[in-house]
């Protein structure tokens, strides 16, 4: 694809998403262990709060994997030659919307049919 946007500079911004991801990936290991619920060490506020920051934890992570879907897919279609359409109707998806995300899969009109 031909777009008016810099496939090479796209390639570099999502390539640096990824390795900062993978880079979280990593430092959260620890934070996704289950909590330990040792009432003997913590009261129950304690055990409250210990909670809901792993469950916020698991929340990142997860959004986080889902990026990296999203980015690994916008790779493939960088070597594909079809970076830059919509994977919905085909049509060139817009250079600010790809500058703004370089990972994104459709175009501003299919997005907003979707709901997105």
């Amino acid at each position: 694809m031909t777009g008016k946007f810099d496939t090479k500079a796209m390639k570099v911004k999502l390539v640096e998403r990824k390795n900062e991801i993978l880079t979280d990936l990593g430092l959260t290991e620890d934070i996704l262990k289950p909590v330990e619920l040792d009432q003997s060490r913590f009261g129950r506020i304690s055990r409250m709060g210990e909670m809901q920051e792993h469950e916020m934890a698991m929340a990142v992570h997860r959004r986080e994997q889902a990026e990296l879907r999203r980015i690994e897919k916008a790779l493939a279609r960088i070597e594909g030659d079809d970076y830059g359409e919509c994977v919905s109707c085909g049509e060139e998806i817009g250079p600010a919307r790809l500058e703004v995300d370089p990972a994104v899969p459709t175009c501003i009109e299919c997005a907003s049919r979707a709901g997105n």
